[in-house]
């Protein structure tokens, strides 16, 4: 392997973000792209959002959800990819615990959250 050739790096995530829902194991936090791993909980389920500006890919590594996609529901499971665009509402549910890698662009603050069972509100992540 040449000296400037990336290569695999094993190494504990960038942060460790606590979730009533689970977590989010930040990988990688770019200028244009974040990488993150989220552990959902089984019947646990995120907030119905939407984000205005940030783009995001899934793809599912373990378990089963249950996934709300504007109109579309359905089940995803491992090896499964949702592409989820700019102003789409959307809501995963886990229906056993999930794991789910996220690629999107780095917008992290763009989150509206149309209704959450935690009672959280507005759209800034933790950081």
């Amino acid at each position: 392997m040449r000296e400037n050739e990336a290569r695999p790096v094993a190494h504990p995530p960038v942060r460790v973000v606590d979730k009533p829902w689970g977590r989010e194991d930040w990988l990688a936090v770019g200028d244009r792209v974040v990488l993150k791993r989220l552990v959902v909980e089984q019947g646990h389920r995120l907030s119905l959002q939407y984000h205005r500006q940030k783009e995001e890919a899934w793809i599912v590594l373990a378990g089963r959800a249950r996934v709300t996609l504007g109109e579309r529901r359905g089940e995803i499971g491992p090896g499964d990819v949702v592409h989820v665009r700019p102003g789409t509402v959307h809501r995963i549910e886990a229906i056993e615990r999930l794991e789910i890698l996220e690629a999107s662009t780095p917008e992290l603050d763009d989150v509206v959250r149309v209704e959450d069972d935690f009672g959280r509100s507005g759209g800034k992540e933790e950081r």
